[in-house]
């Protein structure tokens, strides 16, 4: 059965953009060859950390959504505890008001983008 999920991972600041990209793929290629969908993925790029972690006060923020097995879960999560380049994660499993709700915040960015595109057209014009 597959089951909704969101993941927060944050990644160490250390990395490059390039080796950033790269993990980011391959967390997300882990969920699709499991048998699973991605369903939406956002960076949120480097944000101030409440607390330190590991000496370090900023981490890179990924949000993953999307379904898989319950097993999935579990093989993402040994490799996180031997990915050194990841902080910390947490994962969500969704009801399906979670998923309303992450649908309608999806469909708003997505107004939101096309509006602030609308208006750089504009002004160039």
């Amino acid at each position: 059965m597959m089951n909704h999920y969101e993941l927060m991972v944050i990644f160490t600041p250390i990395l490059s953009d390039d080796d950033t990209k790269k993990s980011i793929q391959s967390y997300g290629k882990m969920v699709t060859d499991a048998g699973g969908e991605m369903v939406h993925q956002e960076t949120w790029g480097l944000r101030q950390l409440a607390y330190p972690i590991d000496k370090k006060t900023t981490g890179i923020y990924h949000l993953y959504e999307f379904k898989a097995p319950g097993e999935t879960i579990e093989k993402m999560e040994i490799q996180f505890k031997r990915d050194d380049n990841i902080m910390r994660w947490l994962f969500t499993k969704l009801d399906k008001y979670g998923v309303e709700y992450n649908e309608r915040r999806r469909k708003k960015l997505a107004q939101k983008q096309k509006e602030e595109s609308n208006t750089e057209v504009k002004e160039d014009a």
